[in-house]
C-alpha cells in the first residue's frame, strides 16, 4: 500500500546524524524513507520530529502529542539506545515509554514500525559489557510490537549490522550507507513498491586490519568521542540542549540529493 502522511519520532538517528552535517543539514534513514514514499505517491508528506540526545521517555513526553496532532498513516518510532548507554538503565521503563507511543499511534490508526537494535558491543569493544542491556530491550521491544501490531524491523540478527562501514567515527550514529539500509528495511518491512529484502544482504569481507592499528583506532576513539561524551554526561549536559525537530510540521518530500 501507499503512504499520505508520514511522521517519525526519535532521537540522533531519526533526525538523521551521520547522513549530512549541521551546515548543509542531516538527511537520515527517516529522511530517506519518506523519498520511498514519495516515489510510491508523489503527493504524500512528511513530518521529522526527532532530536538528537532525548531518551525514550522524552521523545513520548515531547513528541507523541505533536505526533497524534499530525494524523499520520505511517509512523517510526526509534528510541532506547540513549538510555541503554547510559548509567542506570532501566529496561521496564524504556519499553513502557516505548509501548505508550505503540499503543496510542496504532489506536489513532496509523501503521507503525520500530526496530531493534544491534550488539553495540562488537561497533565499540567497551560497549561489550552492556550486551544483557541489548538482549533484554530487544525482547522487550519485539513483545510490546506483537501486542499492538507494530512491525519490527530486527537488526540484531544481522552481522553486517556491526561491520565498520555502517557506523560512522563516532560509532554512535550510522553512516550514509547504514542510513539508507535502515531505510530500504523499513521500505521492505511495510511493502513499499520497488523494495525487496537486498538491505540484509551482507557487505563484501575487507581485509584484517594488525592489531596495533586496531588499539590505535580505540585510543583515538576514546579520546575523541568517549571523552566528551562521558564529559557531558557528568555535567548533566545532552547534545540536543536547545535543539528542536526539524521538521515539526507535515510538508512534501523533495527529491534525494543527485
Amino acid at each position: 500500500m501507499t503512504y499520505a502522511r508520514y511522521v517519525a519520532l526519535g532521537d540522533s538517528q531519526t533526525e538523521g546524524l551521520g547522513d549530512g552535517d549541521d551546515v548543509r543539514g542531516h538527511r537520515g534513514w527517516a529522511d530517506r524513507l519518506a523519498e520511498h514514499l514519495a516515489a510510491a505517491n508523489p503527493d504524500a508528506l512528511y513530518a521529522n520530529l526527532g532530536v538528537r540526545g532525548r531518551l525514550a521517555g522524552q521523545i513520548r513526553d515531547e513528541q507523541l502529542g505533536p505526533a497524534l496532532k499530525l494524523r499520520p498513516d505511517l509512523a517510526t518510532v526509534m528510541a532506547g539506545m540513549n538510555d541503554l548507554i547510559r548509567p542506570g538503565f532501566d529496561a521496564g521503563a524504556v519499553a513502557s515509554a516505548l509501548e505508550e507511543m505503540f499503543e496510542q499511534l496504532t489506536a489513532s490508526g496509523a501503521c507503525v514500525v520500530t526496530v531493534t537494535f544491534p550488539d553495540i558491543g562488537k561497533i565499540a569493544p567497551l560497549a561489550r559489557r552492556l550486551l544483557p542491556r541489548v538482549i533484554d530491550l530487544n525482547a522487550r521491544i519485539r513483545a510490546a510490537g506483537a501486542r499492538h501490531g507494530v512491525i519490527v524491523v530486527d537488526t540484531f540478527p544481522h552481522s553486517f549490522t556491526t561491520d565498520p562501514r555502517m557506523w560512522t567515527s563516532d560509532r554512535l550514529h550510522a553512516s550514509p550507507l547504514g542510513h539508507a539500509r535502515i531505510a530500504a528495511a523499513i521500505a521492505h518491512a511495510i511493502g513499499l513498491p520497488g523494495s525487496d529484502d537486498t538491505w540484509s544482504v551482507p557487505l563484501a569481507p575487507v581485509p584484517r586490519r594488525a592489531g596495533w592499528r586496531v588499539a590505535g583506532a580505540e585510543v583515538r576513539w576514546v579520546a575523541t568521542f568517549a571523552g566528551p561524551w562521558i564529559y557531558r554526561r557528568l555535567r548533566g549536559r545532552s547534545s540536543g540542549d536547545g535543539r528542536v525537530a526539524k521538521r515539526p510540521d507535515l510538508g512534501p518530500i523533495g527529491l534525494p540529493p543527485q
